[in-house]
């Protein structure tokens, strides 16, 4: 695999204007279409550095020759097929996803509307960072332009809409759309679907993204379904958490347990398999053992998912953070999520708090280390010896997981058990070897 430093687990991300500049945002893209031709799509989500970003973007793909569509506010679904709808060879999403509002990033797909491989990614990055380009200096008619795509959210809307199975007449749901790209294309969808749709964190200011709402926090969604079923998204809209009518989180697990539970019943799970990351939850496996249903693991990430939902052939596959990605999809869509969970209680005709029983979900704990040397954590040798040590511990009754993050300065430890005080026991023990061994932030 071809090493990488801007890049982590979901493009390039970072303070805005700081560690992300604008300087860099034209130089990534100038790198990206150095020696293409064509046209690249770019969306973003709403943080007030979008447009800045999405602006350097834009100038980046027409220094190197290239045309571009400018998508404006839209989930990252859209961004995904808008690149296949236009025949783009390139598409561009301007979002941190679930960070806070200062941050930003940019994550790039393909021309299948894929978000790109890691060698991909690292030959963009070799060719910014050395300042490559692609010979010769495109001038006169051969620079880029820019068109404006102005009904880009509903197109993307009428593609979901026409994917969907049926109605959803009679439903109550409650969206959360975390004052970010959501918030205009999920309650129209819903709604033009026949659901009855109270709209929650849908005004979005530039700076509210993901303040105290979202995927990243159902809690305040909880707090207000009052009998209805809820949905909550992320920034960029490829997560979909939902809860349940008494208030009770479902992550993306859950989600998929339903979801997998609902294909196998209709025979539509290809290969009685599904892909999952490293960090679904012991209980998921679990449930889908008592199907009969096998689950393949991957990396943390959603485009790890997606590779190896491609490679296999299966049809579903996810991450517990809430993304889900289906066989006929190049990336995780939320709002697709949340149409395909609405259809699946739909067709059960029963309440999601009776659904999530389905699966058991184990007590997991999870501590996010700040370290000062997270690249050292593969040779931290007591590390690994305490993580032995707590695994013989807990036997088959649960498991552990340490790994650095791909986006920022932290180890993640990862413990689930039985007893969420044993996780939980287990967990602090560990975040204190973690610490030691690679410093504390």
């Amino acid at each position: 695999m071809a090493e990488r430093t801007l890049f982590g687990t979901d493009g390039v991300r970072g303070k805005a204007n700081v560690d992300l500049t604008p300087d860099m945002a034209l130089g990534l893209a100038r790198a990206a279409g150095a020696g293409t031709r064509g046209v690249a799509v770019v969306g973003r989500d709403t943080r007030r550095s979008g447009q800045m970003l999405a602006n350097a973007v834009h100038a980046g793909f027409h220094s190197a020759g290239l045309d571009t569509v400018d998508l404006g506010i839209i989930p990252v679904g859209g961004v995904s097929y808008l690149i296949q709808a236009e025949e783009a060879v390139f598409g561009v999403m301007v979002s941190a996803s679930h960070n806070p509002a200062e941050d930003n990033g940019i994550k790039f797909f393909g021309p299948d509307g894929a978000k790109l491989d890691d060698d991909a990614e690292a030959a963009i990055e070799a060719r910014y960072l050395s300042a490559a380009g692609s010979g010769l200096t495109p001038s006169g008619e051969d620079v880029g332009s820019r068109i404006d795509l102005a009904d880009a959210t509903e197109r993307y809307v009428a593609h979901l809409t026409a994917q969907a199975d049926g109605r959803l007449d009679g439903m109550e749901v409650v969206l959360d759309c975390a004052n970010g790209a959501a918030s205009r294309a999920a309650p129209v969808l819903l709604e033009s679907l026949g659901a009855e749709v109270t709209t929650l964190f849908d005004t979005p200011t530039g700076m509210n993204i993901n303040d105290g709402c979202g995927a990243v926090a159902p809690e305040a969604l909880a707090e207000r379904v009052d009998g209805r079923v809820g949905v909550a998204f992320d920034g960029d809209a490829d997560r979909c958490i939902a809860v349940d009518e008494d208030g009770v989180v479902c992550d993306g697990d859950v989600i998929m347990a339903i979801l997998a539970r609902h294909l196998h019943q209709r025979d539509e799970l290809p290969g009685e398999l599904v892909v999952a990351t490293v960090m679904s939850n012991l209980g998921f496996k679990m449930a889908m053992r008592g199907m009969g249903v096998d689950v393949v693991e991957t990396p943390v990430g959603d485009r790890y998912v997606t590779e190896e939902l491609r490679r296999r052939g299966a049809g579903l596959g996810g991450e517990q953070s809430g993304h889900v990605v289906f066989r006929d999809r190049p990336t995780g869509d939320g709002l697709l999520t949340a149409l395909r969970l609405l259809e699946a209680l739909k067709a059960a005709d029963a309440p999601l708090r009776e659904l999530r029983r389905f699966m058991t979900v184990y007590p997991q704990v999870l501590r996010n280390v700040h370290v000062r040397v997270k690249e050292r954590l593969a040779e931290a040798d007591a590390v690994w010896s305490a993580v032995e040590r707590m695994e013989r511990r807990l036997g088959d009754d649960g498991r552990i997981l340490v790994r650095a993050s791909g986006t920022e300065p932290l180890v993640r430890v990862m413990v689930e058990a039985r007893e969420a005080h044993e996780a939980a026991a287990i967990a602090d023990e560990l975040v204190m070897s973690v610490r030691s061994e690679l410093g504390e932030a």
